[in-house]
């Protein structure tokens, strides 16, 4: 299994935007993100820190329903 990348909410919030996801507003410290189709996704966007393995995992495969190979293609 590849190895996800150590990626800011910022540099995941960009990626997402490549796969038809457009920004649509802030709750806190979480960007929401919503596609035409009705996906959601919720980005944390807390400075200097990376998201962790498991959320950025869960926000590949469950809100983004993608592969991580596709996901990485983009990386």
């Amino acid at each position: 299994m590849i190895k996800l990348p150590k990626l800011s909410g910022k540099e995941v919030a960009k990626i997402t935007e490549k796969f038809g996801f457009l920004y649509s507003h802030t709750i806190g410290s979480h960007m929401i993100y919503k596609h035409r189709d009705g996906r959601i996704t919720s980005i944390p966007h807390h400075s200097g820190e990376e998201i962790g393995p498991g959320l950025l995992n869960k926000i590949i495969k469950k809100d983004l329903k993608i592969s991580r190979e596709e996901f990485l293609r983009y990386c």
